[in-house]
């Protein structure tokens, strides 16, 4: 078995590695994803993830429940980065598919309304990126393997604070956006709790299909404040960060974990280098199995893996390891599915290559977070981890 497995709980490999095939049944997992649209690297970073991992698995013989072994299914379904399509995937998974559980969506836009329609027809959900509260809140079948904005916006209000000796800022968000805009109205409370009232400068908002920033971007200039917290997808901020420096701005930016793509370079170039962002991992540095990922990933498809195939690879683990803990599937799907969120309750700890996780009631994971620097070779090199009080 390839070492790559010990990302997977140690308990579960030994199952895997022991009990011999019996029979050759195959367990459908869904993935509801951003494969076109506005974000399609974050789709096809996740797919990319989540065939790696599968490949791992059914090469060992499958995966291992309740003494028998079951071949790994994965249906990729695409929600165009829409909020409309991601509920109609999701139907389209459980009604049609039939899979035992559903990977994704990763964006909060899409997550939102998709959770709704898994936890409703009682489908264990979970998303690898989505950072906004309302993905999980009050969703018994719904979970998560980022940290939370609650957690996020704090890691950015402080770094800038200190590393920039910022007393003032201004914001620039996605209005249409759940995540961009909730992140941007907790940095906001945030930092002018510890600044004082009226110390975020300029709080400006854009359309997902902007593509002209200048009379944001000119009102914020005007404002001078110390840096511009920028929590907008990586298509966006390219545009965004380009478009400042045009106009003079050589001041810095604060970014958030929708930045981490390995696209944001090829989009942004020059202009990105020197910018930090808060994200789940860092791929420049890393060690042990979070490496071995990565050297793996690369190798296979060419390009740095960014934090949502680390999540995805995490989120799949966590997943895969609640069909376990079920201890046999019986093929009855409501039955089966029942089990499974049983079996993701029952998951107190997780140790996946972003980090050990632990859940609490409201199935969102208590883990630490980094803060990158973006470097002149395009890397995102680890700057401080940032670990929950």
């Amino acid at each position: 078995m390839k070492r790559l497995l010990t990302t997977l709980s140690i308990s579960c490999i030994a199952m895997i590695m022991a009990v011999p095939v019996i029979a050759a049944d195959t367990i459908k997992i869904g993935f509801n994803l951003e494969m076109t649209g506005d974000i399609p690297k974050v789709g096809e970073s996740s797919k990319f993830a989540a065939e790696m991992l599968k490949a791992d698995i059914n090469g060992a013989g499958g995966l291992e429940v309740g003494g028998k072994k079951y071949k790994l299914e994965f249906i990729y379904e695409d929600n165009e980065a829409k909020a409309e399509s991601a509920v109609t995937t999701t139907l389209k998974l459980i009604e049609k598919d039939e899979v035992l559980a559903m990977i994704g969506p990763n964006s909060t836009k899409q997550a939102i309304p998709a959770g709704q329609v898994a936890n409703d027809n009682e489908m264990v959900m979970i998303s690898p990126w989505s950072t906004n509260p309302d993905t999980t809140f009050n969703r018994p079948w719904v979970f998560r393997a980022a940290f939370l904005d609650s957690f996020q916006g704090p890691m950015a209000v402080n770094f800038a604070i200190k590393t920039f000796k910022a007393k003032t800022s201004a914001v620039l968000y996605d209005l249409s956006n759940d995540y961009s805009k909730g992140l941007a109205e907790v940095f906001k409370k945030l930092f002018e709790g510890k600044m004082g009232a009226g110390s975020v400068l300029a709080f400006e908002s854009h359309g997902t299909k902007d593509q002209d920033f200048s009379a944001q971007l000119t009102k914020i200039i005007a404002a001078k404040p110390d840096f511009i917290f920028l929590p907008d997808n990586y298509n966006q901020v390219a545009l965004i960060v380009k478009q400042a420096r045009q106009l003079g701005y050589k001041g810095e930016f604060m970014g958030s974990d929708a930045w981490g793509s390995s696209e944001l370079m090829t989009l942004c170039g020059k202009d990105c280098v020197g910018l930090h962002f808060s994200t789940h991992y860092a791929a420049a540095g890393a060690t042990g199995a979070t490496k071995e990922f990565i050297e793996r990933y690369k190798a296979k498809y060419s390009y740095t893996p960014d934090d949502v195939a680390a999540l995805t690879w995490d989120a799949t683990g966590v997943v895969l390891k609640a069909i376990q803990n079920t201890g046999g599937l019986t093929g009855k799907l409501k039955k089966d599915r029942k089990a499974i969120r049983a079996g993701m309750a029952a998951i107190t700890s997780f140790g996946g290559i972003t980090g050990n996780m632990k859940f609490n009631e409201q199935g969102d994971p208590i883990k630490c977070g980094v803060v990158v620097q973006i470097t002149k070779n395009g890397e995102f090199a680890f700057n401080e981890s940032i670990c929950p009080e």
